[in-house]
């Protein structure tokens, strides 16, 4: 593709967008919880914000923490730069807050045992953090809502199972139940609690209702959820029950349903799925939706609107989680659990139009949804969040969303948990970055790694290890917005397999249509280090399409190997991600394989020394009279320093024979990916893994999203626009 074809297709896609720009949802700021913790506090403490709610004036944000034991604050009268408030110690475990003016009323649990539940409902000044009042609720707090009017809470009594005992299955007594209790001057007015029975309503465990979630209506009505049972019930403010029903069941057809197999198939089915609802929220008085994660038997993997006369209205079936598999955030290894586990739900009117918020779990995906008619719910966008969302939170009166994400991946050195804001503006849609919407088929990805460009302008670009049953070469349309995955080519062996014990983490043209790639090898996995040869099919060329690496890197091998593939000539160039044996402190071997005369070579390259961690490279390509690599250190959020692109003369790659004293290359910073990496509101991802250079110079940059998997799934694929204007 030409330069200025490219040119001009971008230009028409802005006017494109221009043209019909409408209101759209966009993250602008990130919010790393541990930034409440008190000067000298550990730091490295697990901090988890899970339900979240605002001031009634939109300017203040309070969430539970539950390993702290703590309600959170954040002020946001700057929605795009949330500052700390600091942390309020709560004296037990806090399950769920509603906040009525300044008054965050909180639940806390404070049992000793599963067979004696205990809790209160604590009313806290956020303006000051002192407690008003504290009621004794008698049992296990979880879900909280407060009333359109404010005038009462509601809040449900789970006396939640062990899971350990009898599988976790039901009953397990004593059974939960529904508080409401009336609001006052100084916050709450226990004498008022009312304390509504729900045994012998459900057909599951009737004797053991365990309420997980609750939500009023502007009618004062209560709607609960009791997952466990399968049953939701409807409650008026005095307490009666006006109607209770089944959730239902769910069939469930084009599922992923099989585990531990590291491959995307949707071919199997599930009959008879439990919904199994965990949150749910009013849209009208007559109308409210649930998010059906599921519990033990169930999860139906998406989302379902009733009529509160115990009519379903609309069910999403599989219609979500496939929207949420062709943005590359599906969850493989829950695919024999429950999918993308749909799990939260909330509703706001944002310029005059109703929209339900679906919060899946594991896929840390929101769904924006226009409600407009119950009946028919319409897909608007697919938002990126951090790890595990759990809580959201609406300020329309600010077009401000809140997504609060519990999952704090310190223990395993990933990202912190972060609460994030999304503004409703006029703008274009800035995620996804990269999709499969449009392909003839139903095409998963994620994991995505090594990259390359072809003269026609498309890029092809490989998925890593963590697919390791179904090995793949996506072909990639960048000239869309956002870019569209037309393609798959799944790499096999001559009996039709997929190609097996393959960690591909580069590509590179072959010049024939085919493609060589680079494999980083683990030993200790029997996964080799080499080099492989597929034709345009993905068929692994016999005899000659395996290149194993020499005597003389294998007996200096390390774990860290391959790290991207280019070909310039009868030459094969790989970056090798860290140090081998051999290699002096702070750098790697750029490694030469010459095609012809079967020879090996390489040059050192002089990569920083980390601040924290470790400091690797992940890609290299070549361009002109340059070769390009990532540079990149393997920390996330505000912890990460060493995300760059570098250029090092094509002059200086004159390989050297293993085994002696290697040259070292010059290189040259082409850009600091640091602030690409933070514009869409976003906390910086670790994994910088792939970039391709297309005819004219034009450098696009893909990040891995590690298959989902204590990950946030989001994956950023963006221009950095031509390398040889970028040089500093």
């Amino acid at each position: 593709m030409s330069a200025r074809f490219i040119c001009l297709t971008s230009a028409l896609a802005l006017t494109a967008v221009q043209a019909s720009a409408e209101m759209n949802f966009n993250r602008i700021a990130s919010f790393p919880v541990i930034k409440n913790m008190a000067a000298g506090e550990d730091s490295e403490r697990e901090s988890s914000p899970e339900i979240i709610d605002a001031t009634a004036d939109g300017m203040t944000l309070a969430y539970t923490d539950s390993p702290l034991g703590a309600l959170g604050l954040i002020d946001i009268s700057d929605p795009a730069n949330p500052t700390p408030k600091g942390n309020i110690d709560l004296g037990g475990e806090p399950t769920s807050v509603a906040i009525v003016g300044s008054t965050a009323y909180v639940g806390v649990n404070t049992s000793e045992s599963y067979t004696a539940p205990s809790g209160l409902l604590k009313a806290i000044d956020t303006a000051t953090g002192a407690e008003q009042a504290a009621c004794d609720l008698g049992g296990q707090p979880d879900s909280i809502a407060k009333s359109k009017d404010g005038a009462f809470i509601a809040v449900a009594i789970e006396n939640e199972r062990d899971e350990d005992l009898n599988d976790g299955l039901i009953p397990q007594l004593p059974a939960g139940n529904l508080v409401l209790i009336n609001t006052a001057k100084d916050g709450l007015d226990c004498a008022s609690l009312k304390m509504v029975s729900l045994t012998g309503l459900a057909d599951i465990a009737p004797t053991d209702p365990e309420p997980e979630y609750v939500s009023i209506n502007s009618l004062g009505e209560t709607v609960v959820t009791l997952q466990e049972n399968n049953h939701l019930v409807v409650i008026s403010k005095d307490g009666t029950v006006l109607n209770h029903f089944s959730a239902g069941a769910v069939d469930l057809e084009n599922i992923d349903a099989t585990d531990e197999r590291g491959a995307l198939i949707f071919t199997e089915s599930q009959k008879g799925r439990k919904r199994e609802p965990d949150a749910v929220t009013w849209i009208d008085d007559n109308h409210f939706a649930t998010a059906n994660e599921g519990d033990y038997e169930g999860g139906s993997r998406g989302w379902t609107i009733f009529n509160k006369n115990g009519t379903v209205v609309y069910e999403s079936g599989t219609d979500f989680e496939h929207a949420i598999v062709q943005i590359g955030h599906y969850p493989d290894k829950r695919s024999d659990s429950k999918g993308v586990e749909p799990e939260s739900v909330t509703f706001g009117e944002f310029n005059d139009t109703p929209y339900v918020f679906v919060g899946a779990e594991r896929a840390s995906v929101v769904g924006v949804y226009d409600v407009t008619d119950p009946a028919k719910p319409v897909l608007k966008q697919l938002l990126p969040s951090g790890v595990g969302p759990e809580g959201y939170a609406v300020i329309p009166e600010r077009n401000l969303l809140i997504s609060a994400n519990e999952k704090d991946l310190i223990e395993d050195k990933g990202p912190r948990a972060h609460v994030m804001m999304y503004e409703f503006q006029n703008a274009a849609p800035s995620y996804p970055h990269l999709t499969s919407e449009g392909a003839d088929e139903l095409i998963g990805w994620g994991a995505i790694s090594g990259m390359v460009a072809d003269d026609d302008g498309m890029i092809y670009a490989v998925n890593d290890s963590f697919y390791g049953f179904q090995p793949s070469i996506f072909k990639i349309d960048p000239s869309q917005t956002p870019a569209r995955i037309v393609d798959v080519i799944r790499i096999h062996r001559q009996n039709g397999q997929p190609a097996q014990k393959l960690d591909l983490e580069g590509i590179t043209l072959d010049g024939k249509g085919g493609f060589y790639l680079a494999s980083e090898g683990r030993t200790d996995r029997v996964v080799p280090h080499a080099i492989y040869h597929v034709n345009k099919d993905g068929l692994l060329k016999a005899k000659k399409g395996e290149i194993g690496l020499p005597a003389e890197l294998m007996s200096v091998e390390k774990r860290f190997g391959f790290e991207g593939i280019t070909k310039v000539g009868d030459t094969l160039w790989m970056a090798v991600q860290r140090e081998w044996k051999d290699d002096p402190a702070n750098h790697v071997k750029l490694v030469a394989y010459n095609l012809e005369t079967q020879e090996w070579g390489a040059v050192h390259y002089p990569k920083a020394e980390p601040t924290k961690g470790w400091v690797g490279l992940s890609e290299i390509q070549a361009h002109g009279e340059y070769f390009y690599v990532i540079e990149r250190d393997n920390q996330h959020d505000d912890r990460a320093v060493t995300k760059k692109v570098y250029r090092i003369p094509a002059a200086d790659m004159v390989p050297a024979a293993l085994g002696g004293d290697l040259p070292v290359v010059s290189k040259e910073l082409v850009r600091d990916l640091l602030p690409d990496l933070t514009s869409t509101g976003g906390y910086v991802l670790d994994k910088i893994e792939g970039m391709a250079i297309l005819n004219d110079g034009t450098a696009f940059i893909s990040t891995d999203n590690d298959g989902v998997d204590d990950s946030s799934g989001e994956t950023m694929f963006f221009s950095i626009g031509k390398v040889n204007d970028q040089h500093s």
